[in-house]
């Protein structure tokens, strides 16, 4: 059998959840080449900024990389802009929950709120608070975000900098999302436990 044949969840069999639970955890294990061909999105145009979307990421993981950081926080870094093509937005959203599966939860924090911190380099253009970031001081995350944000994030949109490739960092995010997810996914039992009548087949 290649694909369950039911019609909807109620017509639904243990062999049916066998097969479709196999297929999700090879999907899950496929996440980092799906990632990484949907970071080549953020190429081309710049929306007026120095540099691509593209080149920003890979300017932002390299620079995270020579500082110091460790693995998770360089992927971290790579992937921070992985929404702008779907919800520019709300696109810290977007990779954080990406991320949020395979990271510490003060990372899957960090990008989720890297947007606003950054604001304490441009929002007052805006007319509004480059400060909004200082509600999060007490916050054991609020160090790392600043450091992100400062040291790496806003200072990655030099055209003329030693960029690393792409390649370089495909290893890191292959490790990294290639993690068991955080929590574990749930196994198959051998006897399910009563679920939902299926008010159809009572009938």
């Amino acid at each position: 059998m290649n694909q369950a044949t039911f019609r909807h969840f109620g017509e639904a069999r243990r062999d049916d959840w066998a097969l479709i639970d196999a297929r999700f955890r090879d999907y899950v294990a496929d996440a980092p080449r799906r990632v990484l061909a949907h970071l080549h999105n953020l190429a081309g145009d710049t929306h007026g900024y120095p540099v691509d979307r593209y080149q920003h990421s890979l300017q932002t993981a390299t620079r995270a990389l020579r500082d110091g950081a460790d693995e998770e926080m360089v992927v971290c870094a790579l992937l921070h802009d992985i929404g702008d093509d779907l919800a520019p937005a709300n696109h810290a959203e977007i990779a954080a929950a990406i991320l949020e599966p395979f990271v510490d939860p003060l990372n899957a924090w960090m990008i989720r709120h890297h947007e606003l911190f950054q604001g304490y380099h441009y929002r007052h253009f805006f007319g509004q608070d480059p400060h909004a970031r200082e509600q999060f001081r007490d916050h054991p995350a609020y160090a790392r975000t600043v450091r992100f944000c400062d040291d790496w994030d806003q200072a990655s949109f030099d055209p003329d900098y030693d960029t690393l490739p792409l390649t370089h960092f495909v290893p890191m995010v292959e490790r990294v999302l290639g993690r068991p997810v955080r929590g574990g996914l749930p196994d198959l039992v051998d006897e399910p436990v009563d679920g939902p009548v299926n008010e159809e087949a009572t009938r």
